[in-house]
């Protein structure tokens, strides 16, 4: 063989090393990382895998999956993501704002999808929307930017209200998300008790604090674990009679007043687009971050029933799902 022949050869085979791993017959390999748990998070995963799947990527045919799953615990994460980056995955999809958080600290090299509610340029995952640097890009549902209209629909249900509780998680990062929120119903003459939780006994704790300082409202923050023990925070604030504005349609579905926010079904649905597309060998800084924009507002007739809250009109109007 000659010399220029053995070179082009070799040069190929080089870019063959480079090639996804889908395309030599190989299974792709994913980690998906999140802070609650996989029995509360179902249709967003189903949405994810079927994103995959339509771009050719079948779990346990071409894409093998490593879910690691914190159950509210966010202190496991940090490990979690080790294990991920041990095993060698070609790219984690991290789907809650603290597991993407500290996959990014974590690692500079491994291409990173995120999905979180809060702006990801303030946590520090992109430097810009339009041109992610290095090995970072995912979607948004931006939560921050709707919390003032959670409040205003609160008014709009109880225009009396003038002590409203705000429930966080401190453990998550998207903190500013709480601030801005309080600020705002501060500046309408509002008094705000905000209150803590990061474990289930914590939050019948936070309630008593709420009935203690006659909260005549609630909204609830944006969070995995939050959204993993929606079925117990829907049962405390229909228990001790205080209407709750809660961030997703999944609450109102539970049993709870109304939800009001971006859609995780769709957010998952964009990761796992994102995911496919750099298992085909698109790098994430050539993936600007998107913005997932389906909002949704879910009321229950029943619970406004048992909180002796009646639906105005005009809010009736505008809720894209209204639970009997």
């Amino acid at each position: 063989m000659k010399r220029r022949e053995l070179a082009v050869l070799s040069a190929g085979m080089l870019g063959a090393s480079r090639i996804p791993a889908f395309a030599q017959n190989k299974l792709g390999r994913v980690g998906f990382l999140n802070s609650a748990s996989r029995a509360e998070y179902d249709q967003p995963v189903k949405a994810f895998l079927k994103s995959l799947e339509a771009a050719g990527f079948v779990e346990g045919r071409t894409v093998s999956i490593a879910y690691r799953w914190a159950e509210g615990n966010y202190q496991l994460l940090d490990g979690m993501v080790g294990d991920l980056i041990e095993s060698g995955v070609d790219v984690i999809a991290a789907t809650s704002t603290p597991a993407n958080v500290i996959a990014k600290r974590r690692t500079k090299t491994i291409p990173l999808v995120f999905s979180t509610s809060s702006d990801p340029i303030a946590l520090g995952l992109v430097g810009s929307l339009n041109h992610p640097e290095a090995n970072v890009t995912g979607v948004t549902t931006m939560n921050v930017e709707l919390g003032p209209k959670r409040l205003d629909l609160v008014e709009q249900l109880l225009p009396g209200v003038a002590v409203i509780g705000h429930l966080v998680n401190l453990a998550n990062p998207n903190i500013q998300e709480s601030d801005q929120l309080d600020a705002v119903a501060k500046s309408r003459g509002k008094v705000v008790v905000r209150v803590r939780a990061t474990t289930e006994s914590e939050l019948d704790i936070a309630f008593q604090q709420l009935a203690e300082r006659h909260a005549g409202a609630l909204i609830v923050n944006t969070d995995a674990f939050f959204f993993g023990r929606r079925r117990h925070l829907v049962d405390l604030a229909n228990r001790f009679k205080i209407p709750a504005m809660y961030d997703r349609r999944e609450f109102a579905i539970a049993g709870g007043l109304i939800a009001y926010g971006g859609s995780v079904v769709e957010a998952y649905r964009l990761v796992g687009e994102y995911v496919a597309r750099i298992l085909r060998g698109e790098r994430p800084q050539d993936l600007p971050v998107q913005q997932a924009t389906k909002v949704e507002l879910a009321l229950n007739v029943a619970a406004a029933r048992g909180l002796g809250v009646v639906f105005p009109p005009l809010v009736l109007a505008r809720a894209d799902e209204v639970i009997e």
